[in-house]
């Protein structure tokens, strides 16, 4: 049990917390001139409860945010993609510099939400700040269970919202007569047949530069997902949902068919190899087949993830369930499909309503 005391001396008085830690050690806390006796009562009863919850440390023992930001960094490196873990350095390294130099138990929701009303007053755009939050509210879930801090402030921070004067990011897709374009403008067969099998089954770039002809399921007209190539390295897919089989259509089984008989073999047994027999390199791909296509196909200049969003697009377009269209692009449930691609579908639909009546009356 934590007791105040006072302690008398020449000039004055100071108050004094005596208690024992979670360790039975004995620890004194002397307060700063001036300490009323309330202030150090809500400081005792705040101690008392770090010892009921095992986590009291001794002032001059807590870490500072950037310390225990450097021991998440280090504790996540083994477990995330080079790329992802690039990410999160990034964020700490560039976009919190305001809590740096500062001791993590100092950290209060209160100062959460300036920071973020801050960004948003230095007009960076709500995605980023929002990213930024994930990672910031990371390193505090990190500090709780290693028992740093009590609790995590960024869990209560309210959230930055879209206003008038933010511009929401648009989804580029193409239209079917400038697919055929685009197609056609692929000179070269190995490069066709990966961007029409892009288009036809909407997997992510990783996932197409990982392809072996083994994923290729002939008799069920499916293409299996079970691994990505991101960065010069091979991945697990990301999510169970990632791991999918995507239905093609006879045309592209055609195609892939005829690239097989074409297409040198190599160790790897890949689908889309370079001439090493080893996975593309996705920047030559986009800057050397990509990127000329679209020129030559007089099509405005897009990502190549653009390529998912028109597959989705397209299967919104012919009236497919949004279940199904999760299940193609590996999405970990129909609500993210439906916050991505909630603007692309109708919003009037009065056949539905007619066939309704048709029911009904």
């Amino acid at each position: 049990m934590a007791k105040v005391r006072k302690i008398i001396r020449k000039n004055g008085f100071r108050y004094m917390i005596d208690f024992y830690d979670q360790n039975n050690e004995r620890q004194r806390m002397l307060l700063p001139e001036g300490t009323l006796k309330k202030d150090a009562e809500d400081k005792r009863l705040e101690i008392e409860q770090q010892l009921q919850k095992g986590v009291y440390v001794p002032e001059k023992k807590i870490l500072n945010f950037n310390e225990v930001a450097e021991k998440w960094l280090e504790y996540k490196k083994p477990n995330l993609r080079s790329s992802t873990w690039s990410v999160y350095e990034g964020h700490v390294r560039n976009h919190f510099e305001d809590f740096k130099d500062r001791r993590i138990n100092r950290i209060h929701t209160a100062d959460i939400e300036t920071y973020i009303l801050e960004r948003q007053n230095e007009g960076m755009p709500i995605g980023t700040i929002r990213k930024i939050l994930v990672s910031l509210g990371q390193v505090f879930k990190y500090a709780v269970r290693h028992k740093y801090v009590l609790y995590n402030p960024v869990v209560d921070a309210e959230r930055p919202r879209k206003n008038g004067s933010v511009q929401e990011k648009k989804i580029r897709v193409l239209k079917p007569e400038e697919i055929k374009t685009f197609l056609l403008a692929v000179e070269n067969e190995k490069y066709r047949t990966l961007f029409k099998l892009a288009i036809s089954t909407g997997a992510r770039q990783g996932e197409l530069l990982a392809l072996k002809w083994s994923d290729i399921d002939w008799k069920n007209s499916q293409v299996k997902i079970r691994r990505t190539f991101n960065n010069g390295a091979w991945f697990e897919p990301k999510t169970a949902q990632s791991r999918r089989n995507i239905d093609v259509g006879p045309s592209m089984l055609n195609d892939l068919k005829k690239w097989k008989l074409a297409c040198p073999p190599c160790e790897l047994n890949l689908v889309f190899p370079n001439e090493a027999g080893g996975p593309i390199n996705h920047n030559n791909m986009v800057n050397r087949h990509f990127n000329p296509a679209l020129k030559k196909a007089k099509i405005g200049k897009i990502r190549f993830h653009d390529i998912r969003h028109s597959f989705a697009s397209m299967l919104i377009e012919q009236g497919e369930n949004s279940k199904y269209i999760q299940k193609q692009l590996g999405h970990s449930s129909p609500t993210v499909t439906l916050n991505v691609y909630s603007h692309l579908m109708r919003k009037q639909n009065p056949e539905a309503a007619a066939r309704l009546e048709e029911a009904i009356f």
